[in-house]
């Protein structure tokens, strides 16, 4: 199918405010979500088919093998993915695709030449990063450890995007990025 889209790309730290800007972003007509799946449990409040596709380890694994991701990782002892057919469909109808995915899966539509814009949004600093991921209270400490050392080398990562949008201010960072997807 032609492209006459565009996949945008948004990466960075868990608790860093991507689902949040995701959401803001989402408000626009002409942006469409890529909903990934996943084998991680579903978290209070989130549907299936609208915030993930959670499907069991073993029909991850299946779908792998037939080539239904056009990228997929490990995270958190999890599987992500994003189903190709989905995004070829909102690409081919003009719309913004937009993917909130890791950087591992970044890397791996980069290494594929997908065409998108590719924005990592990061945390003013680290210590902002630990309150949010405390302050929404959704894991444990061991987990919110794991994940700000997963922060870290995920920062690192920073400098393989075209954009990196430090999210200290919710709607200056919303501004940026719709204007670096051309929305305003």
């Amino acid at each position: 199918m032609p492209r006459k889209g565009q996949m945008v790309v948004m990466s960075g730290p868990s608790g860093a405010g991507k689902s949040t800007l995701c959401k803001l972003l989402l408000q626009d007509p002409r942006v469409k979500f890529s909903v990934s799946a996943t084998t991680r449990q579903p978290r209070a409040g989130e549907v299936d088919g609208r915030d993930y596709h959670f499907i069991v380890p073993e029909q991850f694994r299946a779908l792998i093998r037939e080539g239904a991701f056009i990228e997929h990782a490990e995270v958190h002892g999890n599987l992500y993915g994003t189903l190709r057919r989905p995004m070829d469909e909102a690409l081919a109808r003009g719309e913004i695709y937009l993917l909130e995915i890791d950087v591992q899966g970044a890397n791996q539509l980069k290494a594929l030449g997908e065409p998108g814009l590719y924005v990592f949004v990061a945390p003013p600093d680290f210590e902002t990063l630990r309150r949010r991921l405390v302050g929404r209270a959704t894991d444990v400490p061991e987990v919110i450890e794991r994940r700000l050392k997963k922060a870290e080398d995920e920062y690192r990562e920073r400098v393989k995007y075209d954009h990196v949008v430090i999210n200290d201010d919710l709607q200056s960072s919303l501004q940026q990025i719709r204007s670096l997807v051309g929305l305003d």
